[in-house]
């Protein structure tokens, strides 16, 4: 393994995937969506890149611990019992597997995000 291994997000070429959740998770708005996954691990359980959301709100089930750094913009995560944590550029924080809740995109938003996905037990 050498220096060219190195994954710099300022200088990777990755295109973008755009992507919608699936109509029954949205519940207003109309949530666009893109990820630039700039690393996958070979075992396929470790992931890192820039996520980016327009405004909207949808469900979430989350099988995959997350941590988060929000670049630019305003969310809203909120859990099954009406909790909630407003999310502002520079805020940084993990999402534990297993949460589930909504995510509402208030103003476009910008995230890294880096995510290990579990071996099902």
């Amino acid at each position: 393994m050498d220096i060219e291994q190195i994954i710099d997000f300022a200088q990777a070429g990755t295109p973008a995937e755009t992507y919608r959740p699936v109509a029954e998770k949205i519940l207003k708005g109309d949530p666009e969506q893109s990820v630039r996954n700039h690393y996958s691990s070979p075992c396929g359980q470790f992931g890192a890149g820039i996520w980016e959301g327009a405004v909207g709100q949808w469900t979430v089930n989350y099988s995959e611990h997350e941590y988060c750094e929000i670049l630019q913009g305003v969310s809203v995560l909120r859990d099954r019992d009406g909790g909630a944590k407003t999310l502002r550029a520079g805020d940084r924080f993990v999402i534990p597997a297993g949460f589930s809740g909504t995510w509402e995109v208030l103003e476009p938003c910008r995230k890294v995000y880096v995510v290990f996905e579990p071996k099902p037990a």
